[in-house]
């Protein structure tokens, strides 16, 4: 059963970086596109960013030039390194992966606040 495992959310001030992982396991990682969802109170999910199994990445134009995804595939891992946070960043951000069929991590809770 493809697993996916969120890390790295927590509370950060304006202004500040966070940088959030996602590990896979039972699956052939390499082959997954891959992406970076976030849910707000109150909001619909909406996707941040995307990578492909070529490394092509998408961004949303809310976290353009601020978020860069990434992905390590010897370690089964994809990457959100997010800068210049401000409080509309706060959600919960999910890990998707899809081929064939898509999987959800469970979330990790991201707090942008003073």
């Amino acid at each position: 059963q493809v697993q996916l495992v969120e890390s790295g959310g927590g509370l950060v001030q304006p202004g500040g970086s966070l940088t959030l992982s996602c590990t896979g396991s039972d699956m052939i990682f390499s082959l997954y596109r891959m992406a970076w969802y976030r849910q707000a109170p109150g909001k619909e999910r909406e996707q941040v960013a995307r990578i492909g199994s070529g490394d092509d990445t998408y961004y949303a134009d809310s976290v353009k030039g601020r978020f860069t995804i990434s992905r390590d595939n010897a370690k089964s891992t994809m990457y959100l390194q997010m800068t210049s946070l401000n409080p509309e960043d706060t959600a919960v951000y999910y890990c998707y992966a899809f081929w064939a069929i898509d999987y959800w991590g469970k979330g990790t809770l991201v707090t942008v606040s003073s």
